[in-house]
Formats: C-alpha cells, sequence, structure tokens
C-alpha cells in the first residue's frame, strides 16, 4: 500500500482533524470543570479560608489544658494603597477558649476606599479546627481618607486539634474593593451642597 496516496493522506488528516476536535472538547470540558474543582480543592486543604467555621459562640466547647501558637500576618494587595498589620505578631491560645486578636489599617489616601480582606490558615488541616465567631473579613471595610481602624477578630481553636499541629497561622490579605456603593455613597454625600 502507498503511503503517499490521496486516500491514505485523507485518512491521515481525518485522523488529526478527530484528535484536536475531541482535544478542543475535552479542554472545554476541564475549563468548565474548574471552578466546582477549585471549590472542593480549597474546601479540603483550607486555602483561601474555606474549611474555616464560623460560630456564634464558643458555646459548650470544653476548654482544653493545651496551648498553641498563634501567628498573626497582614499584607495588601499592590492595588490598595493602606498600611495593615497585625497589632500582636504572634500569640499562645488554649484550646476552646474563646480569644481575640486586633488588626490595625490606615488609609493614608486623600479619598475614601473601600477594601475587601481574604484570610487563610496555614497548616490547611487547622482550619478545620479554627472557629471564628466574629471578623472584620465577612464584610467590606471602608476607610475615610486619612482614617485609621482597629477591626477584631474573635475565634476559638477547637480542642480535637491534631497534636502534631503546634503553631498555627492565621493570614490576611486586603484588597481594593472597585465596586464599592458605600465609597460611591459617601464621596456623593461629601460633594452635595451644604
Amino acid at each position: 500500500m502507498n503511503t503517499n496516496s490521496p486516500q491514505a493522506g485523507r485518512t491521515s488528516h481525518r485522523k488529526l482533524v478527530r484528535k484536536l476536535v475531541l482535544l478542543a472538547v475535552g479542554m472545554f470540558g476541564f475549563g468548565f470543570a474548574m471552578w466546582p474543582l477549585y471549590n472542593v480543592f480549597c474546601d479540603l486543604t483550607g486555602l483561601g479560608g474555606r474549611g474555616v467555621k464560623v460560630a456564634e459562640s464558643a458555646g459548650d466547647v470544653q476548654k482544653s489544658d493545651r496551648h498553641v501558637k498563634i501567628r498573626f500576618d497582614a499584607t495588601v494587595n499592590s492595588g490598595l494603597p493602606w498600611v495593615f498589620e497585625a497589632k500582636d505578631k504572634s500569640s499562645w491560645v488554649t484550646l476552646g477558649e474563646m480569644t481575640e486578636a486586633w488588626y490595625l489599617a490606615m488609609n493614608p489616601a486623600d479619598q475614601a476606599i473601600a477594601g475587601h480582606a481574604i484570610y487563610n490558615v496555614t497548616p490547611p488541616e487547622a482550619s478545620l479546627y479554627f472557629v471564628k465567631t466574629e471578623c472584620f473579613c465577612f464584610t467590606e471595610q471602608v476607610l475615610q481618607a486619612n482614617e485609621t481602624k482597629e477591626m477584631p477578630v474573635y475565634y476559638f481553636i477547637q480542642p480535637d486539634l491534631p497534636e502534631h499541629i503546634k503553631e498555627i497561622t492565621l493570614s490576611y490579605t486586603f484588597y481594593r474593593d472597585e465596586n464599592s456603593t458605600a465609597v460611591a455613597q459617601a464621596a456623593g454625600s461629601d460633594s452635595s451642597p451644604e
């Protein structure tokens, strides 16, 4: 059989086109499935604080004699001109005991700016035992021009935290909220005639 014949060439092209079409369909399907897969990944690993639990209070949680060290990290995305830091860099906490941490944000700009914080807990396994009852990250934060604001986080660590976890890091990154209605309303009230 002659492989250089026009018939062999057409068959070869059809196979190639079929493979390319299947590849394109597969890539489209994979892209479509990325969002649910990402959500599952975040829930399993605690990435983005997704595994962190939210509760009304420590309630009936039993305190433990065990202590762990909590480190506090604060960063700001390059699109937000704020200064943001943890008031304390670390703290020792008792498992099962309601605890608070304080962060400080300052807007040195000459206009109101809204930001939203994203949190993360490491190691990821610890996020399953880290329970927040109140956090500035639950809502948008608006800082007026040159305003400084103290922002609390109230939390507890469940007593059944695995023994091998001796230290947990709570990280926050603030991002600018370009779609803030609160900033637009504040700007509108500043420009109104008196």
